[in-house]
C-alpha cells in the first residue's frame, strides 16, 4: 500500500527537502505542496492525502487552524491523518493541534528514518508522540490555553471504574506493558480496555487521551 503524503510548509527549501526524503522511499508518495493552512485545506479535498505533514507557524491560516478544519470536514477511518512539523518541542501551537486533531508532532531537525518512520506510522492509525512528551506539553500549556472545547462529561461517564483507572495510567505516560504491570493484568487485557476508552470517549489515540485526561480532572499538572 502506497501512503499518499501532502506537505504544508511555507518555506519551499523545507518542502523540497521533504519531498526528497519522502520520494526515497518506495511506499511513500507526495501528491501535493501547500504554502499555508488555507491552500491545505482546499488541496485535502482534490489530492485525497493519508497524512498531512502539517507545519505550524505559516501566514493566512496557521497548522492549527488548518487541522480543525480539515478533522471537521473529513471523518471516519479514511480520513487524512495529520503530523505536526515543528521547530520547537514545547510549542503552545503543538499543543492547540493536538487537541484539534493532530496525530503527533516531530521537531524539525528529526532524522530522514525517523520521518519516516513516523509516517508509516500514523498512516497506520497510531500516534507518533510519546504519552510523556505529551504530558509535558499538557502541564505546560493547559492552565493558559483554555478549554475551548472541554471533554463530553456524559462521555467521561460511561467509563467503567476500571477503564477511568487505566486512562489516568495513560495520562501519566505509562505503556500498556507498565500498565500490566502496575494493575495486575495482562497486556491482552490492557490493550483492550484501552480500546474501549477509545471508542466511548470518540477519540483515536493515546495521545488524545491523555488531553482529554487533563482536560477532564482525572489527573492534575504535577501528580505522578
Amino acid at each position: 500500500m502506497t501512503i499518499r503524503v501532502l506537505l504544508v510548509d511555507d518555506q519551499a527549501l523545507v518542502r523540497t527537502g521533504f519531498r526528497m526524503i519522502l520520494e526515497g522511499a518506495d511506499d511513500i508518495e507526495v501528491v501535493g505542496e501547500a504554502r499555508d493552512g488555507h491552500e491545505a485545506t482546499e488541496l485535502t479535498r482534490t489530492a485525497r492525502p493519508d497524512v498531512i505533514v502539517m507545519d505550524v507557524r505559516m501566514p493566512r491560516m496557521n497548522g492549527v487552524e488548518a487541522t480543525k478544519r480539515i478533522r471537521q470536514r473529513n471523518q471516519g477511518p479514511t480520513a487524512p491523518k495529520i503530523l505536526i512539523l515543528t521547530t520547537f518541542d514545547l510549542d503552545e501551537y503543538v499543543y492547540a493541534s493536538l487537541r484539534a486533531g493532530a496525530s503527533g508532532f516531530l521537531l524539525k531537525d528529526t532524522l530522514a528514518s525517523d520521518l519516516l518512520s513516523a509516517l508509516r506510522a500514523v498512516a497506520a492509525g497510531d500516534s507518533v508522540v510519546a504519552p510523556a512528551a505529551t504530558r509535558r506539553l499538557v502541564e505546560r500549556f493547559l492552565p493558559t490555553a483554555g478549554a475551548t472545547d472541554p471533554p463530553d462529561q456524559s462521555k467521561l461517564d460511561e467509563l467503567t471504574p476500571r477503564e477511568r483507572e487505566v486512562l489516568g495510567l495513560i495520562a501519566r505516560g505509562l505503556s500498556n506493558a507498565e500498565i500490566a504491570q502496575r494493575m495486575h493484568l495482562s497486556e491482552g487485557t490492557v490493550k483492550s480496555h484501552v480500546g474501549r476508552v477509545l471508542t466511548k470517549l470518540g477519540i483515536r489515540d493515546r495521545v488524545q487521551a491523555v488531553i482529554v485526561a487533563y482536560e477532564g480532572g482525572f489527573i492534575r499538572p504535577g501528580m505522578h
